[in-house]
């Protein structure tokens, strides 16, 4: 642990002059660094207890850090423009990392000698401190911003970043030139989700720092959907043993993306022990406490953090630090003894009482400083020193806006006399602070004494030369809008383990679209399952957490990834079972467009004029229409085929029925006729059997145009029976009006059957009512069978059974009837006389 001289700076004033040079002097046994031109106070040697306080060499970083301050209020004091009747002074002090030892050299300063003190009930006091800037270490600086906040005396941290301080409730005179860790945090969530790492481990620093920036960062990053593998806490004060814990947990981590929350010291004990065990090939994303700290590049410890990723502050160039940094001598501080330390460190020049004139050396040794390239002298990193440098400003000017008064309140007397300033009025003109630097870097603190967030993300990369550098490869700006902070430029990344590519961090492989996420049972959220889609439902995005359900017309593809369209089904022409079905309806026509044929060539013969030939043609006709109606069944549906098709069919065979019911009348009218004293043949007459048929047929005739004017058939798409399929089909509309119509089918089917069954043994060599006996039979049984096939055949095969029935029920009815007659006529000739025809058996 390196003594760290800068952690407290306590401007004061000069009136009328500037201070003269002053003394650096340093009580290295007591950890204890003042810089003034009045003696230091030290601290009692019980204070430094065991194990707190370790005497190391002088941290050349931290020594930069004191003197860009000194670098500051030099350029102040010489700056005509800012406070010009007024010169600043300071004192400087470490605390060494030690929360006592900060608190006692807080309470030293506001217990000054110089110090006028106010009893009272709110404790309150004056003093010569108006302001502070430190300290670097948030635990630090959240102790000693809780102490002096009774005696509202600001603090301005140039390094703390814990987002609790941001809290004004609790810490109201606090204010930092470093970006809060909130800003941090979701910078660092941001980047984790960019690049699609979902399970990450997270190690953090055991104090206020790594506990709420991680928490802040947890928050943030689970909102971005990021699972936390592992959250580890690790401290310098530990013992190894815990170190050796947090190695392991890392070793049997899955994870290959490591946030790590901490402080500089911490992570360099944690990163020995991950080389000693050879762990590499992570990928480290680091917070603004190490990230840039070069420290931490060297060989071995690039060889577990090459790749690293994370976001500091953005540099900046201090012009004439370097020569204010190259022109120091001990002979300008001769009572400093961290001079005297530096200068041995530097130079291998021991100071002692023989040698301590030796001027010549001295000055020897001063031109070779510039040559140095160290820590010191390294102006190259300047991103916490910038902080320090906007710091003393910021007092700067807000000593300045109270040094100046209007004429109009200064004739009032209103304004504040400078010389009996008090700290809470530098508190209050600090809040209002708003002024850009040279560099044109604009400087104000929001409401929370925090300033704008703006980060430079870094990558360490190794060049040709084996030297690590640390690579800006993108920034983030919390000033810009939602989604536009963050901007990386990812063709210049070396990731972990030198690689190229960008490294997979996750705990289940992302599930391809067609699949959804089923979270594993007891495990994070970023642990899952891929589950295919059901069927009908598809996931067209990576990760899907659900299945979306296709649209009704819609079904999923093989890979459930789309929707498409559903296959059309419907009995179309080209296919094998409308072919067939076609056939046999073409057939149907034919056979009975030849038997009308025969009977129109044969007309005059007694078997045709038996029975009523127009009867018979008006039958053959019927008949010829209900096979062709067949046809208006096969096809793509529409409203208009759909009302024609059905209504078509109930007319024709509504009409063939009539015809068969009027040939049954006329024979049981014929038989009667030939009795002694019957005359019954003049009621149902040639007049009297067409106008049966008309009236029989046009009762359908209205019941079809009831039907079609109430709730007509219509096109509609089947999607519900199948899945991967849509039933182009024609709906009935009412489905009670084309019950009624088959009803009135039904009803004279079965009248005509009876009349037939009566007449079937009536003594005519040639009796007509047994043939429409056979043929009601099939009928019937055709259409009884037709219903329950009809309800229970799917898509186009619905169609098929309906023009089944019509073709079998025609077919029935044509061979039944037709065909005795046509053998006789064709074969038998020699039988086709009146006096075979009327012929008693």
């Amino acid at each position: 642990m390196a003594l760290r001289p800068l952690r407290i700076l306590m401007p004061f004033f000069s009136k009328g002059r500037p201070l003269t040079s002053p003394a650096i002097i340093v009580d290295q046994d007591n950890c204890m660094l003042a810089i003034g031109s009045e003696p230091v106070r030290t601290f009692p040697q019980e204070m430094l207890q065991e194990g707190i306080i370790y005497r190391m060499a002088l941290n050349l970083m931290e020594f930069q850090f004191a003197q860009t301050m000194v670098f500051a209020i030099e350029e102040i004091n010489n700056n005509t423009a800012l406070l010009p009747d007024l010169s600043l002074g300071y004192k400087i002090y470490g605390d060494c990392s030690s929360v006592n030892l900060a608190m006692a050299a807080v309470m030293a300063l506001v217990n000054d000698e110089n110090e006028e003190i106010v009893s009272g009930s709110n404790c309150k006091k004056s003093s010569t401190i108006y302001a502070l800037i430190g300290l670097s270490e948030s635990p630090l600086s959240i102790s000693v911003a809780t102490f002096l906040s009774p005696f509202r005396i600001p603090m301005v941290s140039y390094f703390a970043t814990c987002a609790c301080l941001s809290n004004r409730n609790e810490y109201p005179t606090f204010f930092r030139t470093i970006p809060s860790d909130y800003h941090q945090s979701k910078a660092l969530a941001k980047l984790v989700k960019q690049f699609g790492w979902t399970w990450i481990g997270v190690i953090r620093s055991d104090n206020d720092y790594g506990i709420y920036g991680t928490a802040t960062f947890i928050e943030a990053v689970q909102m971005e959907g990021v699972c936390i593998e592992y959250t580890a806490a690790i401290s310098r004060y530990n013992p190894l043993e815990q170190y050796h814990e947090t190695v392991n947990i890392i070793k049997q981590s899955t994870s290959k993306v490591i946030v790590a929350f901490t402080s500089f010291i911490d992570l360099e004990i944690l990163i020995q022990e991950i080389a000693l065990q050879n762990i590499t090939g992570l990928q480290w994303i680091g917070s603004e406490a190490w990230i840039s700290n070069a420290k931490l590049t060297a060989n071995e410890m690039y060889r577990i953090l090459g790749g690293a990723l994370g976001f500091a502050i953005t540099n900046a160039v201090i012009p004439g630090l370097k020569e204010f940094l190259s022109n120091i001598h001990p002979s300008d501080t001769p009572a400093n003894s961290v001079m005297d330390e530096f200068w041995e460190n530097i130079f291998n020049y021991t100071f002692t009482s023989q040698n301590a004139n030796d001027t010549n050396k001295l000055y020897e040794a001063a031109k070779q400083l510039s040559d140095i390239n160290n820590q010191y002298t390294d102006v190259s990193d300047l991103r916490i020193a910038k902080n320090i440098y906007k710091g003393m400003y910021a007092i700067a000017h807000a000593l300045h806006d109270m040094s100046i008064c209007p004429t109009a309140e200064r004739t009032q007397n209103e304004c504040t006399d400078i010389w009996k300033t008090r700290p809470w009025q530098v508190l209050e003109s600090l809040k209002k602070v708003n002024f850009t630097m040279m560099q044109g870097e604009s400087i104000f603190f929001d409401g929370n004494g925090d300033t704008v967030a703006h980060y430079e993300l870094l990558n360490w990369q190794i060049n040709k030369e084996g030297v690590v550098q640390l690579v800006p490869v993108g920034i983030y700006d919390a000033s810009l809008p939602e989604g536009q902070q963050l901007k990386i430029h990812n063709n210049s990344i070396i990731w972990g383990g030198t690689q190229k590519k960008v490294p997979r961090s996750v705990c289940s492989k992302s599930c391809t679209p067609g699949t959804f996420k089923a979270v594993q049972k007891g495990r994070p959220s970023c642990c899952y399952d891929c589950i295919l889609c059901a069927d009908g439902e598809i996931s067209n995005t990576t990760d899907s957490i659900e299945c979306l359900k296709c649209p009704e017309e819609y079904r999923s593809n093989e890979e459930r990834d789309k929707c498409i369209l559903k296959d059309v089904e419907f009995l179309t022409f080209g296919e094998i079972m409308g072919v067939i079905l076609t056939v046999f309806t073409l057939l149907g026509t034919c056979l009975t467009v030849s038997v009308a044929f025969v009977f129109f060539c044969h007309r005059h013969t007694p078997i045709v004029r038996a029975n009523n030939s127009e009867l018979s043609f008006l039958l053959l006709f019927s008949l010829t229409l209900c096979f062709l109606c067949s046809l208006t069944f096969i096809g793509q549906p529409s409203d208009w085929s759909c009302m024609f098709r059905h209504t078509f069919f109930g007319i024709t065979f509504v009409m063939c029925i009539s015809c068969i019911l009027a040939k049954t009348i006329v024979v049981l009218m014929a038989f009667n006729a030939t009795r002694p004293g019957a005359n019954v043949m003049k009621w149902f007459g040639p007049s009297q059997q067409r106008l049966s048929v008309f009236i029989l047929t046009f009762i359908q005739v209205f019941l079809c145009m009831v039907w079609l004017t109430i709730s007509p058939p219509f096109f509609s798409l089947n999607i519900k029976s199948y899945k991967h399929k849509i039933i182009f089909e024609c709906d009935l509309g009412s489905t009670v009006a084309f019950y009624i119509m088959l009803g009135y089918i039904g009803v004279l089917s079965a009248l005509c059957f009876v009349l037939s069954f009566l007449a079937r043994k009536l003594p005519d060599n040639f009796n007509e009512a047994k043939f429409i006996t056979f043929s009601m039979i099939i009928f019937c049984a055709v259409w009884l069978t037709f219903i329950p096939a009809y309800i229970s055949s799917p898509g186009k095969y619905t169609v098929a059974v309906e023009i089944f029935a019509i073709l079998a029920s025609s077919f029935a009815l044509l061979f039944c009837i037709f065909s005795p007659k046509c053998y006789i006529i064709l074969l038998k000739p020699e039988q086709n006389t009146k006096k075979s025809v009327i012929g008693k058996k």
